[in-house]
């Protein structure tokens, strides 16, 4: 009887042991994806800014936030407007909204 709870006991204390190492791998995968998420976006905004710049610098300031929905509409007139690439209109959009 004293060797079965010695054994239960023993395999409680490894599975106890066991999660929380795969909880302290978790919280390191999830802030390393947060970090990696967080270089993502503000690589996004940094060519957003460039190719606004470039493609709508030379008649615009910066315009005030507008709502993204609304933004949307006006880089999209715009986009037909000054010939901006499909790709030029993400990033433009995805830097005016953030």
């Amino acid at each position: 009887m004293r060797w079965a709870m010695m054994l239960c006991l023993l395999a409680a204390s490894a599975l106890a042991i066991s999660a929380d190492r795969a909880s302290d791998r978790s919280t390191e995968s999830a802030a390393s994806v947060s970090t990696v998420v967080s270089q993502d976006a503000s690589a996004t905004r940094l060519e957003g800014e460039k190719r606004f710049r470039t493609n709508c610098g030379r008649c615009h300031q910066a315009p005030h936030k507008f709502p993204p929905r609304m933004m949307a509409t006006i880089v999209r007139h715009m986009r037909v407007r000054a010939t901006i690439t499909d790709e030029d209109m993400r990033f433009i959009l995805a830097y005016m909204t953030e």
